[in-house]
């Protein structure tokens, strides 16, 4: 059945039992290509038979089907006969594992964060009406992304439509982590309504029966906010909002699910569709344990265990395990985290201190203001998040932790370059969007020890703080370069003359490598670990100015705003008289692909250093 389809609306040729015949296929295939490329599986096994149902009752790309986080959307791209590009899905210059507009115009809005699609099809619905074209737009939200307050700024603003827009609650009882609060607990009320839903039927069956008035009864009935509805069903949420609700609707029944659709096109207004999936379904390992199969690496298919487990400690390891040991030193210490609690190293925080525990959902902004508040009522808030989420929370940052120097630490994982999630998920901003704000301090570690050291330092300063630190291996050699982190102090590592290189964290690597080829070259080689990104070491810049011809800024960040620019800008503010040389990403969004290939197309691997230092060294 899979080999039938090779271009999108291919699918409305099939019969039902071709249908379920190719759902089968399409979840072998997704286990078979993503247990080599690596991917998010679980959460693509359980959408399966909802994509196939909106392909079929919508024409593509004419409608619009707009995906939230787009992590999911792998069935759609094998529906709009993009099976052949899974062979190379988030390699440099393959297929993204996201929707990507330039990939494909069935691609209707290109995703990567949380919360984001009910908010872009109103926008796609408004551009309908106004320009008086006739399509439908539909867009999918997880139930774990309703933890996320723009979504709920969407549906106020989406209620007052007078037009079609189905939004589709893809309802699998979790997000990456386990979901959170009260939207949880609602949605769980709502899945065990069926004594609403039973009672609406019957009357409804009832007045068909009575002559004359029995239409009208059922007409008057649908348009007055029931009270037997209220009782009933705690809240109606969506109803009261002026949000037509239908479901909830078993999410692997494909004629279900196309009735649901037809009964949902017919509303003019906002109408939600409530869905029933499970995540993982069809593939046993990740029906288990589907916050492990979210996003996973080449895996056997028979045991679902990873071809290469993890052999060390990654930087998020240490930071949990640091965090852990300062949190039982110091009862003030609390946690926070965006729904990430594994992915950022505090599923043992939330063990051994589950009072002191915080999971805000998908919420960055109200994470970061939650922690300036528990800082002013006197405790240690460390709020652990991903760099690309933390973009988020920019005016957050400034108007409630940083204007007030509010003692809050901020564990920014996943910073820099990430990989094959592509341009939404890099991290590659946080040292220009930090370094902007007054008061903030911020720092970045070239190994694990000093990530250790800058925690504890962290913990103990009297205002914000944040950390950024990469994914993946922590760096554990030299260890012997370990000096106290004394505030704004870079570590001078090799003092030599000539050409100095300042490394930025997780850089250093690098940099050493660098400069030990180059001192194979004859050149004689400055090595300084930058250590603060803000305030920079002016008095070591100064320094280094003195004696040295070149000045060499290395860091995985943007250009623009990053702390090359500020060593560029205090050298010329002080007209020191050096050359300033910034290595770092350029200022664009860097799509998908292997670490080490996206550092050398963006010009900042080894041979890329020294081949640039040596360019610019030799037109002094």
């Amino acid at each position: 059945m899979l080999e039938r389809i090779q271009k999108e609306n291919d699918i409305k040729e099939l019969n039902l039992e071709e249908l379920e015949e190719l759902a089968l296929e399409i979840r072998e295939f997704l286990v078979e290509k993503i247990s080599k490329t690596g991917g998010h599986l679980a959460s693509n096994l359980g959408v399966v038979e909802l994509t196939m149902a909106m392909h079929l009752m919508f024409h593509l790309p004419e409608d619009k089907i707009i995906w939230d986080v787009g992590h999911q959307a792998y069935t759609h791209k094998l529906l709009t006969g993009r099976k052949a590009g899974f062979d190379e899905l988030r390699k440099y210059g393959g297929m993204s594992g996201f929707p990507k507009r330039k990939e494909s115009a069935c691609d209707a809005f290109d995703t990567g964060h949380s919360s984001t699609s009910i908010s872009a099809g109103l926008g796609y619905v408004q551009a309908r009406d106004l320009k008086g074209e006739d399509y439908s737009v539909v867009s999918v939200i997880g139930d774990g992304s309703l933890t996320g307050g723009m979504a709920y700024e969407a549906l106020n603003n989406a209620s007052s439509l007078k037009t079609n827009f189905i939004i589709v609650l893809n309802d699998n009882h979790m997000s990456i982590s386990e979901n959170v609060g009260g939207m949880s607990k609602y949605l769980a009320e709502l899945r065990t309504a069926d004594i609403y839903t039973g009672l609406k039927k019957g009357v409804t069956n009832a007045l068909e029966k009575v002559p004359l008035v029995g239409d009208s009864l059922i007409e008057h009935i649908r348009r007055t906010k029931s009270s037997i509805k209220q009782l009933v069903v705690p809240g109606m949420f969506f109803e009261d909002m002026g949000i037509t609700y239908l479901g909830p609707v078993p999410g692997h029944n494909i004629g279900l699910l196309c009735k649901a659709f037809k009964e949902a096109r017919k509303i003019n207004g906002p109408v939600l569709l409530h869905v029933m999936t499970k995540k993982g379904k069809g593939y046993e390992p990740a029906e288990l344990k589907p916050d492990k199969f979210h996003g996973v690496g080449p895996f056997q298919v028979e045991t679902g265990e990873l071809e290469t487990p993890k052999d060390k400690d990654t930087y998020t390891d240490v930071f949990g395990k640091v965090l852990c040991d300062e949190a039982g030193r110091n009862p003030d210490v609390v946690a926070i985290t965006a729904a990430m609690a594994d992915g950022t190293g505090l599923t043992r925080f939330r063990q051994m201190y589950p009072n002191r525990f915080f999971d805000v959902g998908i919420a960055e902004e109200h994470g970061v203001t939650f922690a300036a508040g528990l800082s002013a009522g006197g405790m240690k808030p460390v709020f652990a998040v991903y760099s690309s989420f933390l973009q988020r929370a920019y005016d957050q940052l400034i108007h409630d932790v940083a204007l007030q120097n509010l003692p809050v630490v901020l564990a920014i994982d996943r910073a820099g370059l990430v990989g094959s999630d592509g341009e939404t998920h890099q991290g590659i901003f946080d040292l220009s969007y930090l370094s902007s704000i007054p008061n903030m301090v911020v720092m970045t570690p070239k190994h694990k020890w000093e990530l250790a050291d800058m925690l504890r330092f962290a913990l103990s300063y009297d205002g914000p703080v944040a950390i950024r630190y990469p994914r993946g291996s922590a760096f554990d050699a030299y260890r012997q370069f370990r000096a106290p982190v004394v505030y704004g102090k870079s570590e001078m590592l090799y003092e030599e003359k000539d050409i100095a290189i300042l490394s930025v964290g997780h850089m250093f690597e690098s940099a050493l490598q660098a400069r030990e080829r180059l001192k194979e070259s004859g050149y004689s080689c400055t090595l300084v670990n930058a250590r603060f990104v803000k305030p920079i070491d002016e008095a070591i810049i100064a320094s280094l100015c003195r004696n040295h011809r070149l000045i060499v800024t290395v860091e995985e960040n943007v250009q623009t705003g990053g702390y090359g620019e500020h060593v560029l800008e205090y050298a010329c503010r002080k007209d020191l008289g050096v050359k300033v040389l910034t290595l770092a990403l350029p200022d664009d969004y860097v799509e998908h692909g292997n670490i080490g290939v996206l550092r050398k197309e963006t010009g900042i691997d080894v041979e890329s250093i020294i081949r640039r230092i040596k360019d610019a060294y030799g037109k002094l």
